[in-house]
Order: structure tokens, then C-alpha cells, then sequence
């Protein structure tokens, strides 16, 4: 069964105005105030990159994955994984210079002692293409993948983009984001050792299939919410690779956040051609129904994009979000009003 958009949702869609169709989030409200931009406080001397993802540990610190003060970090020595004191703003700690090429997803396992999971995209230089394992003191304990290397093997990735874990400690790593010549879309599950089990997905647009898989997150029953950007869609799956239900209502999601009320973020940084009811901003909902409650509306709606807007996000157990922009090269923090 396929969720429709909320009543709300279809009669912004419809109504007509001047002519023009009404976007399909006019009619929702914003619960929150103007953001607070370019939050957090790096070293001084050190300059904002492009903020691919974010995570919140038991303690409620913000950790986040920056480039290096650019797009990438190929030929950085700079720290690109950052633990933020969300009360003062200020970096505690920072680890993993000179490994990674492209961060683009991090995770904390709160299964194992607040562990750090950074996905790392793309190859350069015999790097990239892995998926790191850190203690919080930044000491590997896991790497997946080939260092350098593209595949769609059970122990090679293809610009993966990021990972969850399962209750139980599986792993799911999402492959596959988009590019000229890419041909690989799927969800990788490995066990809590690092052994491969199983793969599914794969580039197309039918049930089950994705296209530029970005981001997921992990309910409280254990389905696996996968922001299907291609396809202008969120995927819904079980840890067998069984696909639930689709959902279209959230527009073109480039990431998802679920929080222990099961309240549903939804990020969209560009406007899709296949969904031009769509702004770009992030939308909140339920996870459990798929009705849209809220809209923030990115303040730069132009069609030809020049600037990207929110790419992820998170939210405390507040509802306060904190949402990263790699081309901006910032942080918006979003307070309820």
C-alpha cells in the first residue's frame, strides 16, 4: 500500500493561484523560528567546508563530518570528523586527518559505547570508497571496503553515502551515489563482525529499486527509511531487504532522521524536475502514518540551483535541528517557537 500525501498536502497541490498551481507545502505551517546560520565554532584559523552529516551520542554532543574547509578532503591533513558541544557551540575533539577523500555519512552506535561510524564516498590516491569504524577517541576498530577501490563486490563499495545499525548490530551501508557512469544502487548488510550477508537494490525506478540512494535511518521497529533522491521517493524496507512501503508525500529527499517519538525529518536540498510540486526545505512528519505536519521552507528557491540547500540533518530530544549545507558551507540550527 502506497501512503498519499495528508488532505492538506493535496489541496495546497491543487488550488490554483494566478494561474500557477500552489506548491504542495504552502498550506503547511512552520513550527519553527528564523535559524540561528553558520552555527558552531571551529578552531580559530580553521574554515567551514561542506557539512555532509551529522549524529548526536548518549551525552547529547553533536559530532559532524566536514570537508576540510572545501568539497573534499583529498590532500587535507585537517580533521574532518568534529564533536560539538551543543551548549557552548565549540569543537571537544576532532580526528581522522589525512584519511578520507569525501566524507559523506556518519553514524553513532549507541548498541556500542557512542562508536563512530563515517562513510567515506569517494577514491583518490589509493583512498576513499570505505566505511571507518572509530572509537569516540578516534581509534579505528573497523574498516570496510577497499581503500581506493570501486566495485559492487561483497567487500568493495561504489560511492556509498552512508550507514545505520541495526539493534542487534548488523550493518546497513547504502551504495551508490549518483555520477555519470553509475550504474550502483543498493543496501549492503554485513554482521557486527564486519561479515558480509546479503545486498539488494539496484538502479532503476520500479518498487524496490533506487536511484541516488543518500541517506537512511532506522525506526524504532527497525525499518529501514532510505531517502531515494533519484526516484523522489522514500523506500521503506525490513533488515531483510523486503520492501514495505514507498512513500512520495516528503518531495526529493537527500536525507531522513527519525527520533525516539518517531517523528520523521525529511531534508530536500534541490528542486527535482520529477517533483516540481516540491520546494526545497525540510519537512517533518510521523513515521508511523507518513503525514507531513510542518514545513521549513529554504529561503533560495531558484529553479536553476546555483545554491544547494539543506543536504542532513538531525534533531535533538527537543525537536531542535541542526541541519548540514555543503554548499553553503554551514550549519542552520532551528529552534522550535
Amino acid at each position: 500500500m502506497k501512503y498519499l500525501a495528508c488532505s492538506a498536502i493535496l489541496a495546497g497541490a491543487l488550488l490554483l493561484a494566478g494561474g500557477q498551481a500552489k506548491s504542495a507545502d504552502d498550506s503547511l505551517p512552520n513550527p519553527y523560528q528564523a535559524p540561528i546560520e553558520h552555527w558552531g565554532q571551529l578552531p580559530e584559523g580553521r574554515e567551514w567546508g561542506g557539512v555532509s552529516d551529522e549524529a548526536f551520542d548518549s551525552k547529547g554532543h553533536l559530532w559532524v563530518i566536514e570537508r576540510c574547509g572545501g568539497r573534499n578532503c583529498a590532500g587535507s591533513d585537517l580533521a574532518p570528523i568534529l564533536e560539538f558541544d551543543t551548549e557552548t557551540a565549540k569543537v571537544l575533539k576532532s580526528f581522522g586527518g589525512g584519511m578520507f577523500v569525501q566524507p559523506h555519512g556518519i553514524y553513532i552506535d549507541h548498541n556500542d559505547n557512542d562508536n563512530v561510524w563515517v562513510v567515506d564516498q569517494s577514491a583518490e590516491d589509493a583512498k576513499g570508497e570505505q566505511v571507518w569504524k572509530f572509537t569516540p577517541d578516534g581509534k579505528l576498530l573497523m574498516t570496510l571496503g577497499k581503500a581506493g577501490v570501486k566495485g559492487e563486490g561483497p567487500d568493495t563499495f561504489n560511492d556509498p553515502t552512508g550507514v545505520v545499525i541495526g539493534r542487534d548490530g548488523d550493518i546497513f551501508i547504502l551504495d551508490g551515489h549518483v555520477g555519470k557512469n553509475q550504474t550502483v544502487a543498493r543496501i549492503v548488510k554485513f554482521s557486527k563482525d564486519g561479515k558480509f550477508l546479503k545486498t539488494w537494490g539496484k538502479k532503476d525506478d520500479q518498487p524496490g529499486d533506487l536511484n541516488d540512494p543518500h541517506n537512511l535511518a532506522l525506526d524504532r521497529q527497525g525499518r529501514l527509511f532510505v531517502a531515494d533522491r533519484g526516484n523522489s521517493r522514500i523506500d521503506i524496507f525490513d533488515q531483510d531487504g523486503n520492501l514495505l512501503d514507498t512513500w512520495k508525500q516528503f518531495g526529493d529527499p537527500s536525507a531522513v532522521f527519525i527520533d525516539d517519538k518517531d517523528t520523521l525529518y525529511v531534508a530536500q536540498n534541490f528542486l527535482h524536475a520529477d517533483a516540481p510540486e516540491f520546494k526545497r526545505g525540510i519537512r517533518i512528519g510521523s513515521a508511523k502514518t507518513g503525514k507531513i505536519t510542518g514545513f521549513i521552507e529554504d529561503p533560495d528557491q531558484d529553479p536553476k540551483q546555483t545554491t544547494l540547500g539543506p543536504e542532513s540533518l538531525k534533531a535533538d530530544k527537543n525537536g531542535t535541528i541542526y541541519a548540514g549545507e555543503v554548499d553553503r558551507k554551514e550549519i542552520k540550527k532551528y529552534v522550535l517557537k
